[in-house]
């Protein structure tokens, strides 16, 4: 009887765990151990609770267009200047876009915005060294000018701007960029102001009024007051800064096969096409007619100066006005037509020899850097969007996206410390009395993009161990990219023969 009772308590209590143990598992408290199918070298495994894996966010095409807009506004930050300790800046290399301007096309049957081109420290965006840069500016002709570019005027000087002509904001945008970089240089103890003061400094601009004032302000907000007889100013002929490189079949016919794609990819695209019918019948004109006046220009200019959008002369009511979802119908087949470029590769082809003749001075003249005592510390060069965007693609840096007003892509080049252990090696060598192995210094080049450091994202960095002993990019890696590696892509082994190579 004793015997039964405790076999019945036992029966009772294996229950109770045995219910627990479910509870426990259901209300998922412990562990499930994993079935046998899944069991791995007898280790459990810990539960996973599943992650939801949600679509990344649709591009806002209205808040990319005030990113476009880069209005002087905004916090900046700067990673320029930023080295291990040991390092000398040796030089910089600095390729800019012209800051904000005033349209290059005009909206038919609207009027003009009215801007008024003119600076003033009274006026808004302002800054304070607006008003030492226009007073400084007077004394550009003690510089050393070409003379197809002395006659450009050193600042925006009309009440109401002409077309193309830089604005106020243009010029506060490029006196900030500089100021920025000054403060990220000059507040560093690898960048003495000494290195500055001594050399000279070079300038190259495209023809055009817009480039020439906005490089003017940057290299004023860098070094305030610089003294006019050090600065050289060349003008580039071609926007692609190719100087005697120009000459190049393959890279035409790229951009001639790059043309062709964007065209058919704008002609499929539904919501464009009623987008410019609609903004067409709103002004009085036929879709072919506000199509070629390019009426995205204009429209970001009313945006960038906060101007209420155009209407048609004489318009009555907002029917016949133009409106922000027209522009962000415009942006968004934009945004998609840089992606479907980026995928397509054409455009990166023709990125790699538009941009190479750049990139193989910007080398040269790093190299020279490395042999020579006294070079120039900084080399400018004032461009546009179409200089600026295939540089960006040729580097692999197409992610950066289309290059706002006042981008600035920067490389820096810098001595490194010599290296300890190549000196041991050297010493303890089977040299004669007093032989020593020279140790060479080692270089790096470091590549900034509106102040953020992008170099180990570029196609020659990218796979470079940047946790090593210096977290710098060698200068060899640049040296070998651009004289041999960057012309891959094309199955060419120099810009000649990538040049000449048959397109199909």
């Amino acid at each position: 009887m004793l015997a039964r009772s405790r076999f019945i308590l036992l029966l009772l209590f294996g229950v109770v765990l045995a219910i627990l143990s479910y509870s426990l598992q259901y209300l998922q408290l412990v562990p499930v151990s994993p079935a046998g199918g899944e069991r791995s070298g007898g280790k459990n495994r810990k539960r996973l609770n599943p992650v939801l894996l949600t679509a990344p966010p649709e591009p806002d095409p209205v808040a990319e267009s005030y990113h476009y807009c880069n209005l002087p506004n905004r916090t900046q930050h700067s990673w320029e200047g930023h080295s291990p300790v040991n390092h000398k800046l040796l030089s910089i290399h600095v390729m800019i876009r012209h800051g904000d301007r005033y349209p290059l096309y005009s909206i038919p049957m609207t009027k003009r915005p009215a801007i008024d081109c003119t600076l003033s420290p009274k006026k808004n965006p302002s800054h304070p060294l607006l008003s030492s840069f226009i007073n400084h500016m007077s004394q550009s002709g003690r510089a050393h000018w070409d003379a197809s570019l002395s006659s450009l005027p050193r600042l925006p000087n009309h009440s109401t701007c002409e077309m193309g002509e830089l604005t106020q904001t243009g010029v506060v945008q490029h006196l900030r960029n500089g100021a920025v970089m000054h403060q990220a240089y000059f507040s560093s103890q690898q960048v003495a102001s000494s290195v500055v003061s001594q050399g000279q400094l070079w300038l190259e601009s495209t023809g055009k009024s817009r480039t020439l004032q906005s490089a003017l302000a940057l290299l004023y907000g860098l070094l305030p007051d610089f003294s006019w007889p050090r600065l050289s100013v060349r003008q580039q002929w071609n926007t692609l800064f190719c100087g005697a490189a120009c000459d190049c079949p393959a890279r035409n016919r790229y951009l001639e096969l790059e043309q062709r794609r964007q065209y058919h990819q704008r002609a499929a695209d539904t919501e464009l096409d009623q987008t410019y019918v609609a903004m067409a019948a709103a002004l009085g004109v036929t879709p072919r007619v506000l199509r070629a006046s390019n009426p995205v220009d204009a429209l970001l200019c009313h945006l960038c100066h906060n101007l209420a959008f155009p209407c048609a002369a004489g318009a009555r009511g907002n029917a016949s006005c133009l409106t922000l979802q027209h522009l962000a119908v415009i942006r968004r087949q934009q945004g998609e037509d840089e992606r479907a470029r980026r995928a397509a590769g054409l455009y990166h082809r023709y990125a790699v020899l538009a941009a190479h003749p750049y990139l193989n001075t910007t080398a040269a003249r790093m190299e020279r850097a490395t042999r020579a005592a006294r070079q120039p510390f900084v080399f400018m060069a004032s461009a546009h969007d179409i200089t600026m965007a295939p540089l960006l693609s040729a580097l692999g840096l197409e992610e950066a996206g289309f290059p706002s007003f006042a981008a600035r892509l920067v490389f820096e080049l810098w001595r490194g410390p010599e290296d300890k252990r190549a000196k041991e090696r050297g010493r303890g060598s089977d040299r004669g009395p007093g032989e020593r192995k020279k140790v060479e210094p080692a270089f790096f080049v470091r590549v900034l993009y509106d102040g953020e450091d992008l170099t180990f994202k570029t196609s020659f960095c990218r796979a470079h161990d940047r946790h090593g002993d210096t977290p710098m990019c060698p200068l060899g890696k640049f040296l070998s990219f651009v004289r041999k590696d960057i012309f891959r892509v094309i199955n060419a082994t120099s810009y000649q023969q990538a040049c000449h190579a048959r397109v199909l």
